[in-house]
C-alpha cells in the first residue's frame, strides 16, 4: 500500500457559518450543505472546524449524539452550556471534550468582549452507548516546557490529542501512529520523513497556520506532496504500537522562522 502524506491548506478548506450573525466557519471535512465524497472522515476524524466568533454571536441550543466533540480555544472565551446543567467558560490553550453519547444538547456563545477563535474536532466513537460525560483540563495544569503533551487521552475513539511546542530549528519526532492528523495553530513547520531512502527522497512539506497533514493512508486526490511504500518501509523495521497495528513510519517535524510554533496532532488507530 502507498500512504502519504496528504495536506489540505487553510485557504481550501469550505467558507461556512453565518457572516451576517457574526459566525465565520472554515470546514476540513464535509459539513452541512458541503458535501465532498472523497473527504468525508480521516480514521475516526469527521469533523475540524475553526470558529470564528464575534462578541455576542454564537450557536443557540442544538443537539448532538453519538460523537466525541473536543474543543480548544486559541483565542477570547467560549461560554458552554449543555443539558446536564453545566455552565463553563473555556479560555485559550484549554481542553474541552463533551462526548454526545446517546444524546446531549448544549449551547456555544461569546459572551466576551473580544473575539473568539477556536477549533472543534468531531471524532466518532467506537461505540455510541451511555450518558453523556464532560471534561476541561485548564492551560495552567498543563505542561509549558515540554515539545509534545498529550492534552487528551480519547479511547472511545481510539485516539489521543498531543499539542506539539516547537523551538524553531529542532527537529522533533512525530508522535507515532497508524493515523496522524496534523494541524498548525501557529507558526510555521516542516514535515519530512525521518529518513529518506532510494524508495523516498520527496522534500520535506512546509506547513502555515491553518494548514493540516494527514498521514497514514491512500489520498484520493492530487493533494498529496509527500508519497512512499511505507509498507517497504514497514519491512525494514517500521515501529508498532498496541494491539498489533502498525505505528506508521517515522517522520519529524520542524519549527521553522523566528518564533515557537504550537500545533495539535491526533494519534488514531488505522
Amino acid at each position: 500500500m502507498v500512504r502519504v502524506i496528504d495536506v489540505r491548506r487553510s485557504g481550501d478548506r469550505y467558507q461556512g457559518g453565518e457572516p451576517s450573525a457574526g459566525i465565520s466557519t472554515l470546514h476540513a471535512f464535509s459539513f452541512g450543505a458541503h458535501y465532498d465524497p472523497d473527504n468525508l472522515r480521516f480514521g475516526p476524524l469527521i469533523a475540524c472546524n475553526e470558529e470564528r466568533l464575534a462578541p455576542g454571536a454564537g450557536f443557540d441550543e442544538h443537539p448532538h449524539s453519538h460523537t466525541e466533540i473536543v474543543t480548544w480555544v486559541a483565542e477570547g472565551e467560549l461560554t458552554h452550556q449543555d443539558s446536564t446543567g453545566r455552565t463553563t467558560v473555556v479560555r485559550p490553550g484549554d481542553v474541552q471534550h463533551l462526548s454526545a453519547a446517546t444524546g446531549v444538547r448544549h449551547v456555544e456563545r461569546n459572551d466576551g468582549p473580544a473575539p473568539l477563535v477556536f477549533l472543534q474536532m468531531w471524532l466518532a466513537p467506537l461505540t455510541s452507548d451511555g450518558a453523556p460525560t464532560y471534561s476541561l483540563a485548564r492551560r495552567e495544569n498543563l505542561p509549558q516546557d515540554r515539545p509534545d503533551t498529550v492534552v487528551l487521552d480519547l479511547p472511545a475513539a481510539g485516539a489521543a490529542l498531543h499539542r506539539l511546542l516547537l523551538v524553531p530549528g529542532r527537529p522533533n519526532p512525530l508522535p507515532p501512529a497508524a493515523l496522524r492528523h496534523v494541524h498548525v495553530l501557529t507558526g510555521d513547520v516542516e514535515l519530512s520523513p525521518a529518513s529518506v531512502t532510494r524508495e523516498d527522497n520527496s522534500p520535506p512539506v512546509r506547513l502555515g497556520p491553518g494548514d493540516s497533514a494527514r498521514v497514514g493512508e491512500t489520498a484520493p486526490n492530487p493533494r498529496t506532496l509527500i508519497s512512499a511504500d511505507l509498507d517497504a518501509a514497514d519491512a525494514r523495521g517500521g515501529s508498532g504500537q498496541e494491539g498489533g497495528e502498525s505505528a506508521g513510519r517515522p517522520f519529524t517535524v520542524t519549527g521553522r522562522g523566528e518564533s515557537t510554533a504550537e500545533l495539535l496532532v491526533w494519534t488514531m488507530r488505522g
